[in-house]
């Protein structure tokens, strides 16, 4: 971990962002322009600021181009599939960005921890997860994975989940160095994000993945409206006829 650094400035923080966002829809337009895939996957523990990234990159995106994938409990068919089955659903088609809030790695972490997954499916999901992720980066995407890493002190809980996953945050500890032992790999690296301080991590996390997509200003087609057909005999509906809500603002 890096040494502690002074906070950084609302002013700062909020100028920067702006300018961050605008290089996002720049890069957006590059990924559609040219066709690309792209998964960016966000893992690590609760509360270590996953969710305000995934915000911050995407509220000034397209959600056609860019979209967020994040989830639940899988269904009693879907306990059945093949594990990776449906995420393999919700991946990007040429010109489109989905971004996981937390992903296939749940095998490696919530299930393993709280015992949701059986040792020989926990086995199976390490063994195979390199060969999978190989086999979607040489099927053209371009994957990214960012483990979003926070002290026990920067950590609190909520949630009943959450308070039991407080009280094993050695075992979270293990399966993470676990899977990173199986999954970080040269074709498919884990990039970490040091998480302590949000504003710094948010910052950081989208200037780095910005710099994975090696993007270029796409140059726009200059659109000259045609002139409004004229009307031809035709008298819309009085407004009066129409229901329209309380103006409250």
């Amino acid at each position: 971990m890096s040494e502690k650094k002074e906070k950084l400035s609302k002013k700062f923080y909020e100028e920067e962002l702006e300018r961050l966002q605008i290089e996002l829809v720049k890069m957006q337009m590059w990924i559609k322009q040219q066709g690309l895939k792209v998964v960016v996957i966000f893992e690590g523990r609760d509360a270590a600021g996953k969710g305000g990234t995934i915000k911050r990159i995407t509220e000034s995106l397209n959600p056609r181009i860019c979209r967020v994938v994040a989830l639940g409990t899988p269904t009693e068919r879907e306990k059945t599939q093949w594990y990776f089955q449906r995420y393999v659903a919700h991946l990007p088609a040429a010109g489109e960005m989905v971004l996981f809030d937390r992903s296939w790695y749940n095998r490696a972490g919530v299930e393993r921890v709280m015992g949701f997954c059986t040792e020989e499916e926990y086995w199976d999901f390490l063994r195979a997860c390199p060969s999978f992720e190989q086999m979607l980066i040489r099927s053209g995407i371009i994957l990214i994975k960012y483990w979003f890493s926070v002290s026990e002190a920067k950590s609190w809980k909520l949630s009943d989940m959450d308070v039991e996953s407080r009280k094993r945050w050695v075992e979270y500890s293990k399966a993470k160095d676990d899977m990173f032992a199986y999954a970080d790999t040269k074709v498919s690296p884990w990039f970490v994000v040091e998480a302590d301080d949000k504003k710094r991590a948010r910052l950081n996390c989208i200037v780095h993945l910005m710099g994975q997509i090696p993007y270029q200003n796409v140059e726009l087609k200059t659109v000259t409206l045609p002139p409004r057909e004229k009307q031809k005999g035709y008298v819309r509906p009085p407004m009066t006829e129409q229901t329209f809500i309380p103006e409250i603002y």
